[in-house]
Protein backbone atom coordinates (compact mmCIF):
# COMPACT_ATOMS: atom_id res chain seq x y z
CA UNK A 1 0.00 0.00 0.00
CA UNK A 2 1.35 3.43 -0.93
CA UNK A 3 2.57 5.64 1.91
CA UNK A 4 0.74 8.95 1.99
CA UNK A 5 0.20 12.17 3.90
CA UNK A 6 -1.43 15.56 3.42
CA UNK A 7 0.51 18.83 3.37
CA UNK A 8 4.28 18.83 3.79
CA UNK A 9 6.52 16.09 2.49
CA UNK A 10 8.97 13.74 4.22
CA UNK A 11 12.38 14.80 5.51
CA UNK A 12 15.56 13.34 4.03
CA UNK A 13 16.24 10.98 6.95
CA UNK A 14 12.78 9.43 6.61
CA UNK A 15 13.12 9.16 2.85
CA UNK A 16 16.44 7.34 3.21
CA UNK A 17 14.80 4.87 5.56
CA UNK A 18 11.91 4.26 3.17
CA UNK A 19 14.30 3.96 0.23
CA UNK A 20 16.20 1.20 2.03
CA UNK A 21 12.96 -0.70 2.60
CA UNK A 22 11.92 -0.35 -1.05
CA UNK A 23 15.23 -1.85 -2.18
CA UNK A 24 13.75 -5.24 -1.28
CA UNK A 25 10.36 -4.66 -2.91
CA UNK A 26 9.44 -6.67 -6.02
CA UNK A 27 7.74 -5.17 -9.06
CA UNK A 28 3.95 -5.16 -8.75
CA UNK A 29 3.09 -6.76 -12.09
CA UNK A 30 4.07 -9.99 -13.83
CA UNK A 31 2.12 -9.69 -17.06
CA UNK A 32 4.16 -10.65 -20.16
CA UNK A 33 5.06 -7.58 -22.21
CA UNK A 34 3.15 -8.77 -25.26
CA UNK A 35 -0.01 -8.88 -23.15
CA UNK A 36 0.35 -5.35 -21.73
CA UNK A 37 -2.01 -3.86 -24.29
CA UNK A 38 -5.07 -1.62 -24.40
CA UNK A 39 -7.13 -4.64 -25.42
CA UNK A 40 -6.20 -6.27 -22.11
CA UNK A 41 -7.18 -3.26 -20.02
CA UNK A 42 -3.83 -1.44 -19.86
CA UNK A 43 -3.55 2.28 -20.58
CA UNK A 44 -0.95 3.06 -23.24
CA UNK A 45 0.02 6.71 -23.47
CA UNK A 46 2.93 9.07 -23.75
CA UNK A 47 4.33 12.01 -25.63
CA UNK A 48 7.02 12.65 -28.24
CA UNK A 49 8.41 15.98 -29.40
CA UNK A 50 11.50 17.65 -30.82
CA UNK A 51 13.05 19.53 -27.89
CA UNK A 52 16.20 20.98 -29.39
CA UNK A 53 18.76 21.22 -32.16
CA UNK A 54 22.47 20.56 -32.52
CA UNK A 55 24.82 20.57 -35.48
CA UNK A 56 24.42 17.41 -37.62
CA UNK A 57 26.39 14.35 -36.63
CA UNK A 58 26.78 12.44 -33.36
CA UNK A 59 26.20 14.30 -30.05
CA UNK A 60 28.57 17.18 -29.42
CA UNK A 61 30.83 17.13 -26.36
CA UNK A 62 29.16 19.21 -23.61
CA UNK A 63 26.32 19.86 -26.06
CA UNK A 64 22.53 19.80 -25.78
CA UNK A 65 22.08 16.05 -26.15
CA UNK A 66 24.59 15.15 -23.45
CA UNK A 67 23.14 17.72 -21.03
CA UNK A 68 19.72 16.19 -21.56
CA UNK A 69 21.17 12.71 -21.10
CA UNK A 70 22.55 13.74 -17.71
CA UNK A 71 19.16 15.20 -16.77
CA UNK A 72 17.55 11.85 -17.57
CA UNK A 73 19.98 9.91 -15.39
CA UNK A 74 19.47 12.35 -12.52
CA UNK A 75 15.68 12.49 -13.01
CA UNK A 76 15.92 16.26 -13.42
CA UNK A 77 13.42 16.25 -16.27
CA UNK A 78 10.63 15.53 -13.78
CA UNK A 79 8.63 18.48 -12.43
CA UNK A 80 9.22 18.16 -8.64
CA UNK A 81 5.91 19.83 -7.78
CA UNK A 82 4.21 16.77 -9.30
CA UNK A 83 6.75 13.92 -9.07
CA UNK A 84 9.98 14.32 -7.11
CA UNK A 85 12.55 11.53 -7.33
CA UNK A 86 14.71 10.41 -4.41
CA UNK A 87 17.51 7.87 -4.89
CA UNK A 88 21.12 7.03 -4.11
CA UNK A 89 23.12 8.71 -6.87
CA UNK A 90 26.04 6.34 -6.18
CA UNK A 91 23.99 3.24 -6.93
CA UNK A 92 24.40 1.52 -10.32
CA UNK A 93 21.95 2.99 -12.82
CA UNK A 94 20.51 -0.33 -14.02
CA UNK A 95 18.69 -1.80 -11.03
CA UNK A 96 18.52 1.55 -9.24
CA UNK A 97 15.56 1.85 -6.88
CA UNK A 98 13.93 5.26 -6.64
CA UNK A 99 11.20 6.76 -4.50
CA UNK A 100 8.73 9.01 -6.25
CA UNK A 101 6.93 11.58 -4.14
CA UNK A 102 3.73 12.16 -6.11
CA UNK A 103 1.76 15.29 -5.23
CA UNK A 104 -1.88 15.84 -6.16
CA UNK A 105 -4.04 18.56 -4.56
CA UNK A 106 -1.92 18.61 -1.41
CA UNK A 107 -1.92 14.81 -1.06
CA UNK A 108 1.49 13.18 -1.23
CA UNK A 109 2.11 9.54 -2.09
CA UNK A 110 5.42 7.70 -1.86
CA UNK A 111 5.77 5.03 -4.53
CA UNK A 112 8.77 3.00 -5.58
CA UNK A 113 10.16 2.31 -9.06
CA UNK A 114 13.24 0.47 -10.30
CA UNK A 115 15.34 1.03 -13.41
CA UNK A 116 14.83 -2.15 -15.41
CA UNK A 117 16.94 -1.49 -18.51
CA UNK A 118 18.84 1.14 -20.46
CA UNK A 119 19.17 1.87 -24.16
CA UNK A 120 22.52 3.42 -25.09
CA UNK A 121 23.04 3.10 -28.83
CA UNK A 122 25.08 4.93 -31.46
CA UNK A 123 23.77 3.94 -34.87
CA UNK A 124 24.75 5.15 -38.33
CA UNK A 125 22.04 7.82 -38.48
CA UNK A 126 21.04 8.43 -34.86
CA UNK A 127 22.06 8.23 -31.22
CA UNK A 128 19.61 6.94 -28.62
CA UNK A 129 19.77 7.05 -24.85
CA UNK A 130 17.07 6.26 -22.35
CA UNK A 131 15.79 3.98 -19.67
CA UNK A 132 12.75 2.06 -18.53
CA UNK A 133 11.55 1.88 -14.97
CA UNK A 134 9.03 -0.55 -13.50
CA UNK A 135 6.62 0.11 -10.64
CA UNK A 136 7.21 -1.67 -7.33
CA UNK A 137 4.83 -3.26 -4.86
CA UNK A 138 2.78 -0.53 -3.18
CA UNK A 139 2.87 1.87 -6.15
CA UNK A 140 -0.42 3.61 -6.99
CA UNK A 141 0.11 2.44 -10.57
CA UNK A 142 1.41 -0.80 -12.00
CA UNK A 143 3.37 -0.98 -15.22
CA UNK A 144 6.40 0.64 -16.81
CA UNK A 145 7.60 3.76 -18.62
CA UNK A 146 10.31 4.36 -21.18
CA UNK A 147 12.11 7.73 -21.33
CA UNK A 148 14.02 8.03 -24.61
CA UNK A 149 16.28 10.75 -25.94
CA UNK A 150 17.27 10.61 -29.60
CA UNK A 151 19.45 12.68 -31.90
CA UNK A 152 19.05 12.49 -35.66
CA UNK A 153 22.55 12.72 -37.13
CA UNK A 154 21.38 14.10 -40.45
CA UNK A 155 19.23 16.99 -39.20
CA UNK A 156 20.70 17.45 -35.71
CA UNK A 157 17.20 17.39 -34.20
CA UNK A 158 16.92 16.12 -30.61
CA UNK A 159 13.72 14.30 -29.70
CA UNK A 160 12.36 13.20 -26.33
CA UNK A 161 9.75 10.48 -25.91
CA UNK A 162 7.83 9.13 -22.93
CA UNK A 163 6.11 5.80 -23.59
CA UNK A 164 4.00 4.36 -20.75
CA UNK A 165 2.02 1.17 -20.15
CA UNK A 166 0.08 1.19 -16.89
CA UNK A 167 -3.06 0.43 -14.92
CA UNK A 168 -4.27 1.31 -11.43
CA UNK A 169 -2.15 -0.01 -8.58
CA UNK A 170 -2.32 -0.06 -4.78
CA UNK A 171 -4.10 2.93 -3.24
CA UNK A 172 -4.22 3.49 0.52
CA UNK A 173 -8.00 4.11 0.57
CA UNK A 174 -11.05 4.14 -1.67
CA UNK A 175 -11.34 7.92 -2.00
CA UNK A 176 -7.75 8.41 -3.24
CA UNK A 177 -8.37 5.73 -5.87
CA UNK A 178 -11.57 7.49 -6.94
CA UNK A 179 -9.77 10.84 -7.06
CA UNK A 180 -7.04 9.39 -9.25
CA UNK A 181 -9.63 8.04 -11.66
CA UNK A 182 -11.19 11.53 -11.88
CA UNK A 183 -8.10 13.76 -12.18
CA UNK A 184 -5.09 11.47 -12.51
CA UNK A 185 -4.84 11.78 -16.28
CA UNK A 186 -4.87 15.58 -16.00
CA UNK A 187 -1.82 15.44 -13.73
CA UNK A 188 -0.08 12.88 -15.92
CA UNK A 189 -0.57 15.19 -18.90
CA UNK A 190 0.76 18.20 -16.96
CA UNK A 191 3.78 16.18 -15.87
CA UNK A 192 4.57 15.02 -19.41
CA UNK A 193 4.31 18.55 -20.83
CA UNK A 194 6.51 19.87 -18.02
CA UNK A 195 9.11 17.18 -18.78
CA UNK A 196 9.29 18.34 -22.40
CA UNK A 197 9.63 21.96 -21.30
CA UNK A 198 12.36 21.20 -18.73
CA UNK A 199 14.45 19.21 -21.22
CA UNK A 200 13.83 21.75 -23.94
CA UNK A 201 15.31 24.43 -21.67
CA UNK A 202 18.49 22.34 -21.46
CA UNK A 203 18.58 21.65 -25.20
CA UNK A 204 18.46 25.27 -26.38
Amino acid sequence: MALWRFGSGWNEKTLRSYLASFEKSPVNFDTPLDQITAANGWTTDGVKSVIGQEAPGPPIENGHFLRCREALVNYEFSEPLIARGFFDANSPFVGRTMLLELTVLGLRFLSGVRVHSVRDEVLENRTIFGFRYDTLEGHIERGFEWFLLEKDHESGAITFQIDARWRLGDFPNWWSKLGFKLIGERYRDRWRRAALERLSALAN
